[in-house]
């Protein structure tokens, strides 16, 4: 492209209404090609060659039938070189134009205009026909080569077998729906499974109908963390080596369970006489007297334990003046906390059924519960209550949701607990202990509920210079007429 100068140029002079004239040439052209140029741009980098909301006509830029909104790659390619024609016509008339016109500076500038319109058309030309024979390419590709795109089955994300075949939709069989409304049956597993695949494709790599690994505490780490629910296992799990028959319900409530009966490879002590004796004193720290069934279980909620030495008073209610506040209504529970049971066995002293959700915190709490002859629930913080909605008609919680708790996660609990508690059910916040400074925002937390308060105290916890304070409450849930 050769761009000319003012020297080169003689011409004549014109009179004013030539100038205007060519000057509305000049403009109409430009125009017209720079129209053509934007519409073949935004044709190529949207990959969308519709046209029909565009009203050009044909004389300028060879465009195809309005009536077929799609445009193969051959019909760009002629709109290409019928545009770059077209402007080499241009710029040659341009020219000539130049020789005899005396706005030869403005012609010029025109000129140089349009060249570089022509290269920035022949680039695109030059981009698309590279990315065709890159497609051409990636067309020969062998089918077996796995795709680059991402899968959204979530059986794809895993490698172990076990795992793929949980985690895929189980269909029906004769196709039709079953008994509960579905074509299929859909399992599921924690979101937080995902981030932790490498320790759930741990606890899912076994054999198919053999024994388990005894890998319960992995599993107990994946729930914590967040892989809740987990999936379930084709394998047998494991049990002690020899496993004695229980004590009778007479006898098992207040006595420690024969060793035997647990498996005791994943803690430190090796018996319960040694967790009943505190030996270790570590690996149990929510509840280290908990296996202590005769000296420190046997008094609580019936007799005043842990009496402030300053106001004589005790954050602990008994169990019979809270079930005076609705004689002869709870009947059945939940105890939320870290122990050994002994809130439900209290409790079926006075034919209360309660269900005690707990986790294996250093200590084989459930194992516990269940040889005392109750009902154990291996149930996390995370995980949404195995309740329907306004059932049980007490919840309580004791050492366990406490001053390291988030609010917004305590928000949810609560609010979980208040779907599952009937109307007129109760919430027995036990000793809950927490830092002077948060006390206000964790009773504001309790107060939303908007429940009515039947019982409620404050008592300075002594054992941490003094920062510490106990927290303590009966609440009523209040009747909602939604409808």
């Amino acid at each position: 492209m050769i761009l000319l100068s003012l020297n080169e140029i003689k011409m004549p002079k014109l009179n004013s209404m030539g100038k205007l004239g060519t000057w509305k040439s000049v403009h109409r052209t430009i125009f017209i090609l720079g129209t053509c140029a934007l519409l073949v741009s935004v044709a190529t980098l949207s990959r969308s060659y519709s046209i029909k909301s565009l009203l050009v006509t044909d004389s300028f830029c060879n465009h195809v039938n309005p009536e077929n909104p799609s445009r193969s790659e051959g019909d760009v390619r002629v709109n290409f070189e019928s545009v770059t024609q077209r402007i080499r016509q241009e710029m040659n008339e341009l020219r000539g134009m130049a020789q005899e016109s005396s706005s030869s500076e403005i012609l010029v500038r025109h000129s140089a205009f349009l060249a570089d319109i022509l290269g920035l058309i022949e680039s695109m030309q030059a981009s698309l026909t590279s990315t065709r024979q890159q497609n051409t390419e990636n067309k020969a590709v062998h089918p077996l080569v796995k795709s680059s795109q991402q899968s959204d089955d979530p059986a794809d994300y895993f490698l172990i077998e076990e795992i793929r075949k949980y985690v895929r939709v189980k269909p029906n069989r004769l196709g039709k729906q079953n008994f509960m409304g579905a074509n299929g049956t859909f399992t599921s597993i924690g979101h937080t499974c995902f981030a932790m695949k490498r320790e759930l494709e741990e606890y899912m790599d076994y054999d198919v109908g053999e024994i388990c690994n005894d890998d319960w505490k992995l599993a107990q780490k994946l729930m914590i963390h967040g892989c809740d629910p987990l999936p379930r296992r084709r394998c047998l799990a494991r049990a002690p080596k020899l496993y004695s028959q229980p004590f009778p319900i007479t006898e098992s409530m207040w006595k420690l369970p024969d060793d035997r009966n647990v498996r005791w490879s994943g803690y430190r002590c090796k018996n319960f006489t040694c967790l009943a004796n505190n030996a270790t004193r570590k690996g149990f720290f929510k509840c280290a007297d908990c296996f202590n069934l005769s000296d420190h279980e046997m008094p609580r909620w019936i007799k005043p334990v842990d009496l402030d030495p300053e106001t004589n008073l005790t954050a602990d209610f008994f169990i019979p003046e809270v079930l005076d506040i609705k004689p002869g209504e709870i009947r059945i529970g939940l105890d939320f906390s870290v122990g050994t049971g002994t809130f439900a066995a209290r409790m079926r002293e006075f034919n209360v059924t309660i269900v005690s959700a707990t986790i294996n915190l250093g200590a084989p709490f459930n194992e516990m519960i269940a040889l005392r002859g109750l009902v154990p629930l291996y149930l996390t913080i995370n995980q949404r209550l195995p309740f329907f909605d306004n059932t049980l008609d007490l919840i309580h919680t004791t050492r366990f949701l406490d001053g390291w708790i988030d609010f917004v996660l305590l928000d949810f609990v609560l609010f979980d607990w208040d779907r599952v508690l009937r109307p007129g059910g109760l919430l027995w916040i036990d000793s809950f202990f927490c830092l002077k400074e948060d006390l206000d925002d964790y009773l504001e937390a309790f107060k939303v509920l908007r429940y009515r308060k039947h019982k409620w105290t404050v008592v300075p916890k002594r054992d941490k210079d003094d920062r510490e304070v106990f927290f303590s409450a009966v609440l009523e849930k209040p009747p909602r007429p939604f409808r």
